[in-house]
């Protein structure tokens, strides 16, 4: 048996052992050989590739070529004129009556009950109306800034919920609008209520200080001892009694003499905002939770902005103010008298026939300087600013980013303002679209997109590059698309 087991081993070792290296060759060669024959094929298949692209752009050119030829399909397509040779006067047929898309410009409304229990004697409201918000284009244009659109579907522009949330405070015949020439008549529109006479026409831009300066120097004349409180016309504020009551707190303390600004407490680190640090309490019994305004901050880094977080010592300057229209006068003639002589000038023909003759021959000369750095700096380093904090939601809307928060969404899909069965997603994250033109925007596989289709414009971005559409009114309006802008 042993040797039977001897033989067999020997047999096997003797028989096998030289095929083995035969087999492993035989496989390997079988190997390269399919290897290049992929290869092969591969390269055939790429070359195919290459010839079928190389056909259907000549198909595409001669396509092209005989739409330019004929109108055998039906039309005649022309080539657009150069941007630089287009009339710079001339709009889009398919904008509203004021020059905004027509599926949210706002008509004239009907009137809306309002409740003055809370009106506060004495106080006039001034709404500075200006800018074209730029970081809202192609929406927010020239002829129609943001503040005269519906941006969160709630049937009021930006500027009429402003009316309605300062109304219960004062009276149409206490409330002013300061704004362009080129908006008066739209803001007119949207506010049948206004007085004519509260319409303040600037002839151009000069800053937050000219506007509400002249609004100033006019109502001291009008009435000696009015409070006055600036809110800017574009804001979105969330909490009206809260917001009612910060008003009425900070015109407590406007009327001891104080330059006042109602702080927002910042939800996060931002770097778009000025900052406010607050002091010691004022001690006045009508404003328990106003303080002394220590020290008015530039926009921060982020590094500094998460600082001033830490503290709890700041808020955001959301830039209103309310102070008596004499005292801003007199901080104005103090820090920025050129600025003072001239709205005074104005003031003095304002409700009179020379009005447009002396306000064309003063405006152009008036320094541009916000009220920030021409009154509010200079009171606060002598303890004359007081802050109150709000306590209300606030906005200013700064981008579509901003815009996301203010419209509804299902699930995880793209916010919708305007009509949403224009809008059809498959595997669509976030995002904000705007199908402003009325056509079908479909969108497959592409996450957290702005896409805001008007008639004459087409913007595509991410959310997070949102902030930076005003950089590319910029390069459109270098490019010749000023018409558009």
């Amino acid at each position: 048996m042993s040797s039977g087991l001897g033989y067999v081993q020997s047999t096997a070792g003797s028989t096998n052992a030289p095929e083995a290296p035969a087999d492993v060759s035989s496989m390997f060669k079988q190997i390269l050989d399919v290897v290049g024959k992929s290869s092969l094929e591969i390269h055939e298949l790429r070359q195919e590739c290459s010839d079928l692209r190389q056909s259907n752009a000549n198909l595409e050119r001669q396509l092209r070529d005989a739409f330019h030829r004929s109108s055998s399909f039906g039309y005649n397509q022309t080539a657009p004129s150069s941007p630089n040779l287009r009339p710079q006067n001339v709009r889009s047929p398919f904008l509203g009556p004021s020059g905004g898309p027509t599926a949210i410009f706002v008509p004239p409304t009907s009137d809306i009950a309002i409740d003055h229990s809370r009106e506060i004697p004495g106080f006039w409201a001034v709404v500075p109306a200006g800018g074209a918000g730029t970081r809202l284009w192609p929406l927010s244009r020239q002829h129609t800034p943001k503040f005269l659109l519906d941006l969160t579907l709630q049937g009021r522009s930006l500027i009429q919920s402003t009316w309605d949330r300062l109304l219960p405070l004062t009276s149409p015949a206490r409330l002013m609008v300061v704004t362009g020439r080129t908006h008066a008549v739209s803001v007119q529109d949207q506010l049948p209520d206004l007085d004519h006479s509260n319409i303040f026409s600037e002839p151009s831009p000069k800053e937050s200080m000219a506007a509400i300066g002249l609004a100033a120097a006019v109502l001291a004349l009008r009435d000696p001892e009015a409070v006055i409180g600036s809110f800017a016309a574009d804001h979105i504020i969330n909490g009206s009694d809260s917001f009612t009551s910060a008003v009425t707190e900070a015109v407590a303390a406007a009327r001891a003499n104080y330059l006042v600004t109602i702080g927002i407490a910042p939800a996060h680190p931002a770097t778009g905002f000025g900052y406010i640090r607050r002091g010691d309490s004022v001690n006045l019994k009508d404003a328990p939770n106003t303080r002394i305004v220590s020290q008015f901050k530039e926009k921060p880094d982020a590094r500094t902005a998460a600082a001033y977080l830490n503290t709890g010592h700041y808020f955001w300057n959301g830039g209103m103010f309310v102070v008596k229209a004499s005292r801003l006068l007199e901080m104005l003639h103090e820090n920025v008298p050129e600025l003072y002589d001239g709205l005074q000038t104005i003031a003095q023909a304002w409700d009179t026939p020379q009005r447009d003759h002396v306000l064309d021959e003063i405006w152009p000369s008036l320094p541009k300087i916000a009220i920030d750095n021409a009154v509010a700096e200079p009171a606060a380093a002598k303890g004359m600013v007081a802050v109150v904090p709000a306590t209300f939601g606030w906005d200013d809307l700064g981008s579509y980013s901003d815009l996301s928060s203010y419209l509804p969404a299902e699930g995880n899909q793209p916010r919708v303002l305007g009509d949403s069965s224009l809008v059809v997603t498959d595997q669509v994250a976030g995002g904000v679209v705007v199908p402003a033109s009325g056509r079908l925007i479909a969108c497959l596989g592409v996450d957290d997109l702005v896409i805001v289709d008007t008639p004459d414009a087409l913007l595509v971005t991410t959310r997070a590059r949102s902030q930076d559409v005003k950089r590319l009114v910029g390069k459109c309006k270098e490019a010749g698309f000023k018409m558009l802008l």
